[in-house]
């Protein structure tokens, strides 16, 4: 691995999710949403802000840079939007319920079920193309996201599919993502994120009494999901992968306060998979999200491997207050009685909203990175 790629492996600082869109291009989509606007002036516009939201990213110090997601509707769609043969069926419940009152956990904790019409095949390679745009106006390195194999695999419906079971499903899902890795490789991605919001799935009660409902072992199917995100990734030996285990973020607002409040789809510790997890995935950074007592303590990062480093999600996209730094080198010091500070890094714990309506606004999102990186700074390197 070279140098470069070394670097990134070891990062102190790190960039989970979707950045905020500002305003004005917020403003924009809501216009093209209506009609107001066409398609290819909501682009132009678009990528216009995406370059300067690239430069802030830059000037502030953040070492490896995004799109924020602005190019996506949803983060899954660095996979659902780039298969044939893969769509949502129409909501029968209530579904994810982001209206529900402050600090409490979304009603729904998985995700919509998907119906496979006919074998997947892949159609445009999202996180490529997104890729591409970026790098032509990026200066640092630019990491793109995409979807892991355990949540993908979450929404297969097995009604009527034409895949005799989830492992067939899987497998092509498996060849599909190595595809596109593979051509992100060629063109120079040198840092791919997993996103794995499913893995929380394994320590949440009620998520568990779903899967048992469902006929399924929690047991097996966490290390069947395992076993796939690694087959994603094995062999590519010139790129760092990232994973990131998170909880949902902010979507709804405190109506004392008026501010953005917490809210959640899933509870419960690392503790449960920690040694399962964080030992036999292949991944050189865990991203972990750690802004609540949701996650419990830092005991299970006694599990990561030495030649891993976990991201602490110290950060929260979940309100607007910001946190300070003397309060951030208190935690990752405390984390580094069970890991080397060596192996550990800091960031937001999650994306900061994109185009959603509920979600801190833009500047406060700018003071948050500046927080991070004086920490880091202040503990790796003063």
């Amino acid at each position: 691995m070279a140098k470069r790629d070394r670097d990134l492996k070891t990062s102190r600082v790190d960039q989970v999710g979707a950045l905020r869109a500002p305003a004005p291009l917020r403003e924009m989509f809501q216009k093209r949403e209506n009609g107001d606007v066409t398609e290819e002036a909501f682009v132009a516009g678009r990528e216009e802000a995406i370059a300067g939201i690239i430069r802030k990213q830059e000037e502030i110090g953040v070492p490896v840079v995004t799109d924020g997601e602005l190019r996506r509707r949803n983060f899954q769609d660095s996979f659902n939007a780039a298969v044939s043969g893969f769509a949502p069926r129409k909501a029968k419940g209530p579904g994810e319920n982001l209206s529900a009152r402050p600090f409490t956990r979304t009603e729904s904790a998985g995700p919509r079920r998907w119906q496979v019409t006919e074998k997947l095949r892949l159609k445009r390679n999202v996180a490529l193309e997104e890729f591409r745009l970026s790098a032509a106006v990026a200066s640092s390195p630019v990491k793109v996201t995409l979807l892991s194999a355990d949540r993908i695999a979450d929404q297969f419906d097995p009604a009527g599919s034409v895949y005799q079971d989830v492992e067939a499903f899987l497998a092509d899902v498996v060849a599909i993502e190595r595809e596109m890795i593979g051509e992100l490789v060629d063109a120079g991605c040198r840092y791919i994120q997993i996103d794995a919001p499913g893995y929380t799935s394994y320590v949440d009660d009620v998520s568990i009494e779903e899967m048992r409902a469902r006929g399924e072992d929690p047991d097996k199917r966490l290390a069947r999901s395992i076993a796939a995100d690694n087959a994603v990734i094995a062999g590519f030996e010139d790129v760092v992968f990232g994973l990131h285990v998170c909880r949902g973020g902010a979507r709804t607002l405190d109506p004392e306060t008026g501010k953005v409040a917490p809210q959640w789809h899933r509870e419960g510790h690392y503790d449960a998979i920690a040694e399962q997890l964080f030992s036999e995935l292949r991944h050189d950074r865990l991203l972990l999200e750690y802004d609540s007592e949701r996650a419990g303590g830092f005991a299970p990062l006694r599990f990561v491997p030495k030649d891993k480093v976990a991201v602490l999600g110290l950060v929260t996209t979940k309100s607007p207050d910001i946190e300070s730094s003397d309060d951030l080198s208190r935690r990752i010091d405390e984390a580094a009685a069970y890991l080397p500070l060596d192996n550990l890094a800091l960031s937001p714990q999650c994306g900061f909203g994109g185009y959603r309506k509920i979600a801190i606004e833009e500047d406060l999102q700018w003071k948050k990175f500046e927080v991070i990186i004086e920490t880091a700074r202040a503990v790796w390197v003063g």
